[in-house]
């Protein structure tokens, strides 16, 4: 393999911090490959020449399934190469087999991956604001330029750290579409739903009673992981999430998977993300 900035290998060790969690901000395509696997050796090509060409438009992580056998395995490969597209710490899209260019083109082109642009500098952060600090300073700097959806974005954070979820929610609906998928946006989306699902819930003393007196109870478990999770029992959340996940999948529209997701969204922990991801995976796959 070339070298490349855009082009890395993929194993057990780094999966979680340079796929999964990397995918937030810059989408990973991962190829799924063997040294013995001829079509491989014609699709790995055309994937490194892309990844460099689009130049960050997304990064290309190569995974030797001779070698990380148990990636292929929580992916479910079946057949090589296999190359599946990672965005917001989620798997979308994917295909098998030795495509040509156009069409792997075309695949780039469908799940909205365009070439990358420079960077642009960041301002350094501003030591010891608080969120109404912040929410004074953005607010000015939005009347100055009315169309930055970046100081939009910025100012819906400002606003939930401060406690307001109805005014951030507002902000964040108001968003262009340009910044309304960013990482932040995904985010604090995901806190707000949270927030939102304990409108009006029972205590938690009334959840555990509920779940003792019946352990199927998949709707107050529900809320108890949410309330675990926002009270700062983060692990606690997750596991009343996995549990009912494992009892039924299916339940609520699959709200367990998506209070996992969301969960991933707004966890710091990232080993702790890391390792109930693998869990969720195990259960799906």
């Amino acid at each position: 393999m070339a070298e490349s900035p855009y082009v890395f290998d993929a194993t057990q060790t780094n999966f979680e911090s340079d796929v999964i969690k990397a995918s937030l901000t810059q989408p990973v395509l991962v190829d799924f490959w063997a040294a013995w696997c001829a079509p491989c050796r014609q699709l790995g090509p055309v994937l490194e020449k892309l990844a460099d060409e689009f130049a960050g438009g997304f990064r290309l992580a190569k995974v030797d399934t001779d070698a990380e056998g148990q990636i292929a395995s929580i992916f479910g490969i079946r057949s090589l190469p296999t190359v599946v597209l990672v965005k917001d710490g989620q798997l979308v899209d994917g295909f098998s087999g030795a495509l040509p260019e156009s069409q792997v083109r075309e695949f780039l082109k469908r799940n909205g991956i365009a070439a990358g642009e420079p960077p642009a500098d960041e301002p350094e952060p501003l030591d010891d604001e608080t969120p109404v600090e912040a929410i004074a300073r953005l607010q000015q700097a939005i009347a100055a330029e009315p169309d930055n959806g970046e100081l939009k974005l910025d100012l819906a954070l400002a606003l939930m750290q401060a406690g307001n979820a109805a005014a951030a929610e507002a902000e964040l609906d108001n968003l262009p579409p340009k910044y309304a998928t960013d990482s932040k946006a995904t985010r604090l989306r995901s806190q707000l739903d949270l927030a939102r699902a304990l409108d009006g819930a029972p205590p938690l003393a009334e959840l555990r009673e509920r779940i003792a007196r019946d352990a199927g109870d998949h709707a107050a478990r529900d809320l108890l992981g949410v309330r675990l999770l926002l009270g700062g029992d983060a692990a606690g959340g997750l596991d009343a999430f996995l549990h009912i996940l494992k009892a039924q999948r299916d339940w609520n529209e699959g709200q367990a998977k998506k209070r996992l997701i969301a969960a991933f969204n707004v966890l710091d922990d990232a080993d702790l993300v890391g390792a109930y991801r693998r869990k969720m995976a195990s259960v799906l796959f």
